[in-house]
């Protein structure tokens, strides 16, 4: 029975003679074609409807991505041609295995420093040094705008949420406000840094940019964050919070750590500059760094808190004595295992589906219509507002598939634009969607629409910046 209903879903769908007899297929116009953009669109809408729906967005994307193969493999089996689909898949994998180890280096060590207690001892001092209402709101925008070409945006705005939700201790306007703010800087901030965001380490792993170039962008990304933050301060109450200062001790390691990651992303950077090597082997190394250092700290546990126990006793600091008392070993697994495994299953299925829809040949048919039919400015300007609804991972995946022939001006300009796109709305980047949920009731879409429109004024400001500083970048080609 299942072998007719095969038949009869290859007779309908995959009709071989709706295809070519030999090479890549040309899947646009087929049944297969059609059915896989339904698939995939089904599965968006279940993303976008994470929030809504409690359904982790990583679910329709791992079954979409599935099914698309399954039918393109069916088809190249119906045209004796099973090879072709199979290098195609694995070159897929394969750009997806270097981006998520990446990536998952890069987030066991945001996990370790804030087991280590590095993200609490911030918020703390922050709150110690008693700034008013006006003062943390730019403070946090610019903690959050450089914090983030380093520890990413979505990091980057959860860390400051926490210190403002601390601070400001039920205040709804000014919560709301400034969480806007976090999500502008921490976007905006991410854009000129490989490291700042998933899709500007596409860009860079992809070689469309070099490492240093990234940072022509920072002054067009400080304007985008800037020109909306100015305008949003003259509606801040110019007073103090109360605020209960609490005392936050790092653990041991906490600043070495954060060396050793710095240290990582110099040897990843050094991998890729000198030795033109792919990236993630300089982060692979590093997280080897990270395990050595975990088992010295493992090692020298006992001698240290024998070392501790002996000062708080002769103080009399009991307190410290009961903290000593339920302190853990640091286990690089345990910050392995923290890691956003959701963001990076759903990055592997968009990229998987993405990369299945472009080998049926819609990428090259958008990528005509986009930077052949229109100039590439309006199609890469185009695309940034669209992040704004459409998450901005596929939307750079799509173009760096699509490979068009534009100039180094250009492929700045889709990493400006996909990077900080997303701020126009709440749900356009994972830092947005992170904070509706950290500081739900106070940061919402309503609060954020609301700002839409100054917002769109920083986007199309850090645009022509780009345009005007960066001009001699728009008649250099990439080869």
């Amino acid at each position: 029975m299942w072998k007719l209903l095969l038949l009869l879903l290859g007779a309908s769908l995959f009709s071989p003679a709706a295809f070519a007899a030999a090479g890549q297929l040309d899947l646009t116009t087929a049944n297969v074609g059609i059915a896989a953009i339904i698939i995939f669109t089904i599965a968006y809408i279940l993303v976008m409807g994470e929030e809504r729906l409690h359904m982790r967005k990583s679910k329709p994307v791992l079954v979409a991505a599935g099914l698309i193969w399954i039918m393109i493999g069916f088809v190249y089996v119906q045209n004796d041609l099973p090879g072709v689909a199979e290098d195609a898949f694995r070159h897929n994998l394969l750009e997806f295995a270097e981006l998520m180890l990446f990536l998952l280096v890069a987030m066991t060590y945001i996990n370790a420093m804030e087991e280590r207690r590095l993200f609490d001892a911030l918020r703390a001092w922050l709150i110690k040094k008693g700034f008013n209402y006006k003062q943390l709101f730019w403070i946090s925008g610019f903690l959050a705008f450089f914090i983030s070409p380093i520890a990413d945006n979505l990091t980057t705005a959860l860390l400051m949420c926490a210190v403002i939700m601390k601070v400001a201790d039920g205040d709804k306007k000014f919560i709301s406000i400034s969480c806007i703010s976090i999500v502008i800087a921490a976007n905006a901030g991410g854009a000129f840094s490989p490291f700042g965001d998933i899709t500007t380490l596409m860009v860079w792993q992809a070689g469309m940019v070099e490492f240093q170039e990234f940072f022509v962008l920072f002054i067009p990304s400080l304007l985008n964050y800037l020109v909306p933050a100015v305008i949003m301060s003259f509606f801040i109450e110019d007073r103090k919070p109360s605020s209960i200062y609490e005392e936050v001790e790092l653990k041991r390691g906490a600043l070495r750590i954060t060396s050793l990651f710095l240290l990582t992303i110099a040897t990843a950077v050094a991998c890729h500059m000198w030795l033109h090597l792919p990236p993630v082997l300089g982060m692979m190394m590093g997280l080897g760094y990270l395990q050595f250092f975990g088992y010295f700290l493992r090692m020298t546990l006992p001698g240290s808190l024998a070392r501790k126990r002996a000062m708080a006793e002769r103080a009399g600091d009991m307190a410290r004595l009961e903290r000593l008392g339920s302190v853990v070993p640091f286990d690089v697994f345990s910050r392995v295992q923290r890691a956003e495994w959701d963001t990076l299953l759903f990055f592997y299925g968009i990229v998987i589906c993405v990369g299945g829809l472009g080998f049926m040949g819609y990428l090259s048919l958008l990528s005509n219509t986009l930077y052949l039919d229109m100039s590439p400015t309006f199609a890469n300007v185009a695309l940034g507002v669209m992040s704004a609804v459409i998450d901005n991972i596929p939307i750079m995946f799509a173009v760096l598939s699509m490979q068009p022939e534009m100039s180094h001006g250009q492929w700045l300009l889709i990493t400006l634009t996909a990077g900080t796109g997303g701020s126009l709305l709440s749900i356009g980047s994972a830092a947005g969607v992170a904070l509706m949920g950290q500081a739900r009731g106070y940061y919402t879409f309503a609060s954020h629409l609301k700002w839409t429109p100054v917002i769109a004024l920083g986007y199309i400001v850090s645009i022509l910046a780009h345009m005007w500083l960066n001009e001699h970048l728009f008649t250099v080609f990439n080869h």
